[in-house]
This record gives structure tokens, C-alpha cells and sequence, in this order.
């Protein structure tokens, strides 16, 4: 079975145009598939852009061959979740076969722009199965050409059906960080989709995914499990770990973040973060082997599909060595 590394196309970091100008790029030196960020606005300042993921996932479609999908969008505070139905079946329509929707319970960074009220996070990750269950509903009735409604605790759907939708139905992914969340997913989605931490971690929540699915009577084969794994490569380390100081401290912010709002909140935060805090959680090296057996790891961990994140503005660079020293080396 051939390993899947994809690119994470940063929204964050990059306009729009470059973003997919890089993905293909990607894709031209051995990279399948684009994982796209959905922001409303960048972590930080000086990251500088926040485009509209749909939009750059229609570009991202013409211009690459592989799967695309959000890393992730949010359908519970900014959209509707009829609306993030409509977005993913429409792109699907577009590119038969390629697209799949990563669903998350959201941030505040993002979602309190709306001017709703921000709830705790137990609440956030039941609105999220609620809205996932409106969408699976609505992919099921319409491709049946059948009508559906919903009134549940956080939304309603008045009696209505997708017009536009392909024979198959987009695979749904759930972000989670958690084992409980984890668990969930396997009872009810396609697959899970969690970023880089230690391995034991990784394991754990990989773990209560497949417990979920056994509980659930479902074939945890035919699931997918879906890894973003930001790292820091460049020329040398003092390069490297710069560039994890300036563009991703994210990595090295050791407490939940989902209730800070502005970009200019974290840019306080990251004075504090100190290149001893990435231990474990961001890889910085200017070895390529060193990265490669990083991800060598996160495959034999199971996971199916890994879009790797430099956190660098060196893409062009970094997406050349990767594709000649790294990518050709894994295995499954």
C-alpha cells in the first residue's frame, strides 16, 4: 500500500494564488492530496492573511489532481450547517472522487465574529455532532432525491434537499484532540483527522477511534485516520528554529487556546514561548532525516493520510528536498 502525504496549504500564512501555486508545486514533487486551513482570521499578525477556504478549494481542484479537503471547517457558529452541506456537496459535484470535509468544533479566533455566544467546549463538540448529523442527513436524502428536516437542541432545518449533489457522498472527517471526541467519531463518521503530538498520545487517541467504530458495529477498515503534522525545516537548525519562533509559536503555546479571539491576543502570548517549549510537539531540524523518521513514525502509529506543514515561508525549498530525500524513503 503506497503512503499518502499530503500538503497543508496555510491560509494563515500564504494569499490565496500562492497557495495554490504551492500546492501544485507540492503535488509536482510527490505530494497527493491538499488539506486546506478554513480561518476567518491568522493566528498572528504577521502571519497576514485569512482567504476564503472554498474559494481556494475550487482553485485548488483545477490546479492539482489529488484529494482536497478544510483542515477544518467549523459548521456551527459562522455557517449553517445546511450551508458547509451545500459548499462540500457542490466541490464534490466539481471533483468527483476527490473531495472530503474535515469538520471542527471551532475557536474563538474564528467563530466569535459572528456576535454569538461562545459556549465551553462540551457544548462546542455536541453542536459539532449535531451539525455533522444535519449534513449526513442531507447528503443521504438528496442523493435518494429525497426532502429531510431537523429540530434539535442547537439547530433547525426546515423541509429542504440539496440540488446539487453528487452520486456519492463526501467522506466526513472529525478534528479532535481528545480521546472522548475520538471515540465519538468512530461511533459516527468516516474518519478523524488530529494534529502532531507525542506518540504515545497519537496512539491513545487512534485507540478510542477504533474503540468507537467496534462499539458501533463498523468496519474500521474502510475508516480513515488523518494526520497534520507541522515541522520546521530549513538549511540549518538556528534557521529552523527561528522560523518556528516567528511564523508558528502556536506549536509551542502549552494551554488551550480555543477561547482567545484576536491574533493580536496570541501575538502577546508568543513573547513567552521559548524554543524548549516545541519539545515534543514541533520537529526542528535542518535534517530531512530526521523529519523522515518523524513521519515514518506517525505511519506506523496507522495513520492513513499525514499533510505535512513547514512552518517556514521556504516552501519552494522545502518542497524540493522533501520531494527528493524524504518522501521517496517511507514505508507502510
Amino acid at each position: 500500500m503506497s503512503v499518502h502525504i499530503g500538503y497543508a496549504a496555510m491560509l494563515e500564512q500564504f494569499p490565496p494564488s500562492e497557495a495554490v501555486a504551492l500546492a501544485a508545486l507540492a503535488e509536482h514533487h510527490g505530494f497527493s492530496g491538499v488539506m486546506a486551513s478554513d480561518h476567518f482570521q491568522p493566528w498572528l499578525p504577521q502571519q497576514g492573511e485569512s482567504s476564503f477556504v472554498w474559494s481556494v478549494l475550487a482553485a485548488l481542484g483545477e490546479r492539482t489532481t489529488g484529494d482536497l479537503g478544510p483542515g477544518v471547517t467549523t459548521p456551527t457558529f459562522r455557517w449553517h450547517p445546511a450551508m458547509v452541506a451545500q459548499a462540500s456537496a457542490t466541490l464534490a459535484s466539481m471533483y468527483p472522487g476527490r473531495h472530503w470535509l474535515g469538520i471542527g468544533s471551532g475557536e474563538a479566533l474564528n467563530e466569535h465574529v459572528v456576535g454569538t455566544y461562545w459556549p465551553e467546549a462540551h457544548e462546542r463538540i455536541n453542536r459539532m455532532f449535531e451539525a455533522v448529523d444535519i449534513i449526513k442527513k442531507l447528503f443521504t436524502a438528496s442523493i435518494a432525491g429525497r426532502e429531510v428536516r431537523h429540530a434539535g437542541p442547537h439547530f433547525r432545518l426546515e423541509t429542504t434537499r440539496l440540488w446539487t449533489m453528487p452520486p456519492v457522498a463526501p467522506e466526513i472527517y472529525v478534528a479532535t484532540q481528545g480521546p472522548v471526541t475520538a471515540k465519538r467519531a468512530g461511533r459516527q463518521v468516516d474518519g478523524i483527522i488530529t494534529t502532531g503530538a507525542d506518540d504515545e498520545r497519537l496512539r491513545v487517541l487512534l485507540a478510542k477511534f477504533d474503540e468507537g467504530a467496534r462499539e458501533g458495529g463498523r468496519d474500521r477498515s474502510k475508516l480513515t485516520r488523518v494526520l497534520q503534522l507541522h515541522l520546521s525545516w530549513a538549511p540549518t537548525d538556528e534557521e529552523a528554529m527561528a522560523n518556528a519562533l516567528r511564523e508558528w509559536p502556536i506549536a509551542g503555546m502549552r494551554f488551550a487556546r480555543g477561547d482567545i479571539r484576536s491574533p493580536f491576543e496570541f501575538e502577546q502570548l508568543a513573547r513567552s514561548v521559548r524554543p524548549e517549549d516545541f519539545n515534543g510537539r514541533l520537529t526542528i531540524s535542518s535534517d530531512p532525516d530526521v523529519h523522515r523518521a518523524r513521519i515514518q513514525r506517525c505511519i506506523d502509529l496507522g495513520f492513513d493520510r499525514i499533510y505535512l506543514h513547514n512552518v517556514g515561508r521556504n516552501q519552494q525549498e522545502w518542497l524540493e528536498v522533501f520531494g527528493r530525500e524524504v518522501l521517496p524513503r517511507l514505508v507502510r
